[in-house]
């Protein structure tokens, strides 16, 4: 029996495919996660359990020019390149992984703004000059022994964790200071996808000291 495609809303018979890649987003209502995919959510917050509600997410005209999402993008910067010194720095294989894995979860945080929030970044902004990464490498890492591939990792989760758990507070402030609306939904969103770094940084962590 023919259908209408819920995207593109043509009429299609039982045995074509219409519109594949149909993205839903769907947000708590409690926490305001935000998470998207391909068949619409069941069940509750993976995060606190709260009730989900499909959404259309939040448009901005310029989204660069909205702050939340303007430092949003900077936060996630910072620890893209303090992940990239890490794997520069690193020489133990073992080790190595680790960062590489902790990198490329934060490569992946930066296409998600992106997809979320229609954030352009160039190869500009991904990379710093040589004598950049020195300095910011010098201050980043001070107390942490590269040479030490048992206690390197924790004491590089330890200061991501911190990192996340800053940038998650922050946000979290500046939504209880804003009025109703759009950017302090977006704070909001911003806040609980921090949240979610920050347990998911702790897990792995959990992992690699009782391994």
């Amino acid at each position: 029996m023919p259908s209408t495609c819920p995207k593109c809303h043509e009429v299609v018979a039982d045995d074509d495919v219409c519109c594949a890649d149909l993205v839903y987003t769907w947000k708590c209502t409690s926490c305001h996660k935000v998470s998207t995919g391909f068949a619409v959510p069941y069940g509750r917050c993976f995060l606190c359990g709260g009730k989900l509600e499909v959404t259309k997410g939040t448009e901005f005209d310029d989204p660069m020019t909205v702050a939340p999402i303007r430092q949003a993008v900077q936060f996630e910067l910072n620890t893209y390149h303090f992940y990239r010194l890490a794997l520069l720095r690193a020489e133990d294989p073992t080790l190595k992984a680790i960062f590489e894995q902790l990198y490329q979860h934060e490569v992946d945080h930066l296409h998600l703004l992106q997809e979320r929030y229609h954030t352009h970044l160039n190869e500009e902004v991904l990379n710093l000059r040589p004598d950049a990464d020195t300095l910011l490498a010098d201050s980043l890492f001070a107390g942490i022994d590269f040479t030490d591939p048992k206690l390197a990792p924790v004491g590089l989760y330890d200061k991501a964790i911190e990192m996340e758990r800053r940038t998650r507070d922050y946000f979290r402030d500046l939504a209880k200071n804003l009025p109703p609306g759009k950017v302090k939904d977006v704070c909001k969103e911003l806040a609980a996808e921090e949240e979610e770094h920050v347990a998911m940084l702790e897990t792995e962590r959990e992992q690699f000291v009782a391994g």
